[in-house]
């Protein structure tokens, strides 16, 4: 059974940094495409960053230069690392992957970035 646990959102300052982890079980964050989502009340979920099996990333582009996706294989987690961090990044951020033909979401961990 595909589990993804999130974890690391809290309440930050504009301009703060946050790492957001992301705890997967039973599937491999090496071998599989992964990604991390973000939604907003009353909006839809958007793509933020994925990271494939060969380990190159993509992001959405208000977040270049500002976030970093990665993994570690050994402690199988993934993470978004995040910088310059503004309001507009307020949101629940939800780790994502795909296994075996099915979409698999985490529970989601709550960012807010407000002064």
């Amino acid at each position: 059974q595909v589990q993804l646990v999130e974890s690391g959102g809290e309440l930050v300052q504009p301009g703060g940094s946050l790492t957001l982890s992301c705890a997967a079980a039973g599937i491999s964050v090496g071998i599989n495409a992964m990604g991390w989502y973000r939604q907003t009340p009353g909006k839809q979920r958007n793509f933020v960053a994925a990271i494939n099996i060969a380990g190159e990333t993509s992001y959405e582009d208000s977040v270049k230069g500002r976030f970093t996706i990665s993994r570690d294989n050994d402690k199988n987690t993934l993470y978004l690392q995040m910088t310059s961090l503004n309001p507009e990044d307020t949101a629940v951020y939800y780790c994502a992957t795909t296994y075996q033909r099915r979409f698999y979401w985490g529970q989601g961990t709550q960012v807010t970035v407000s002064s």
